[in-house]
């Protein structure tokens, strides 16, 4: 294929681990940008908005600009603000995404809809039960996130996702994925940066979430073995990413970007 005209860079785990820089990321995303291609930063955390997040990746020396982030709550925000106008939701999620869910109601009593975002330790059982009565009693579940972990410097830590899996199959209900790898969340990134999905390259550690999500939307899809990556976790992947690369740092050469081994 040709050169791409844009790259969609997952953050945690393949740009930063508890928010200290991979080694080579910084560089990786400056040649990328050097050689004229777009780039936009996908995420499914939930605990800070997307401006804190582009701070962060700034303070780690990757030079990012608020409006590249773009992250599972903005989309919820803009699903509810759609499909369910005026709604009253339970938040279930670690922190807080800030002005990213602006325009949206949250409550504590009296919701009427239930969205879940990021887990942490904050997230107990008088939480979790108010949501599962909440989906009993007949309120839609929106759903930032799936993932099943994400990791730190201190190791693996899980998830929202096996909290997500108990409340549908308790309450018999179905949550509105909004993050990765729902794809309209990349066709609506892709459509912002004004790039066709065949045109774009998605590096990510999660093999179904970032990859394979990104390659269903008509995405190519580049995984790195950083982060939460696993061996395992690709043998028993539903697709086969389009390439498997070690860190960010051998996008460049990947890319054929300044002396690298060619265009993908």
């Amino acid at each position: 294929m040709r050169s791409p005209r844009a790259l969609l860079f997952d953050i945690d785990g393949v740009l930063m681990v508890s928010w200290k820089p991979v080694r080579g990321a910084a560089q990786a995303v400056a040649r990328v940008r050097a050689a004229g291609i777009g780039v936009a930063f996908l995420t499914n955390t939930s605990s800070m908005p997307g401006r804190t997040i582009a701070e962060r990746l700034s303070a780690g020396g990757i030079a990012v600009d608020a409006s590249e982030v773009f992250t599972a709550a903005r989309a919820a925000a803009g699903y509810i603000e759609s499909h369910h106008p005026g709604a009253r939701c339970l938040l279930v999620n670690s922190g807080s995404p800030g002005e990213d869910l602006a325009g949206i109601t949250l409550v504590e009593d009296g919701a009427n809809l239930v969205l879940t975002g990021g887990a942490g330790e904050e997230i107990g059982y008088e939480t979790l039960n108010r949501a599962f009565r909440l989906l009993l009693g007949g309120a839609p579940l929106v759903v930032m996130q799936r993932n099943w972990y994400w990791t730190t410097v201190d190791g693996p830590q899980l998830d929202m996702g096996a909290f997500v899996v108990g409340l549908e199959r308790a309450a018999n209900v179905s949550g509105t994925l909004v993050g990765k790898p729902a794809p309209q969340f990349f066709e609506a990134v892709l459509g912002q940066l004004g790039v066709e999905a065949h045109e774009a390259v998605m590096v990510g550690d999660d093999v179904e979430s970032d990859v394979v999500g990104s390659q269903v939307a008509g995405a190519t899809g580049v995984l790195v073995r950083t982060g939460k990556f696993r061996p395992e976790m690709l043998a028993r992947a539903s697709q086969e990413p389009n390439h498997v690369i070690d860190s960010v740092a051998d996008l460049p050469d990947l890319l054929g970007i300044n002396g690298g081994s060619g265009p993908l």
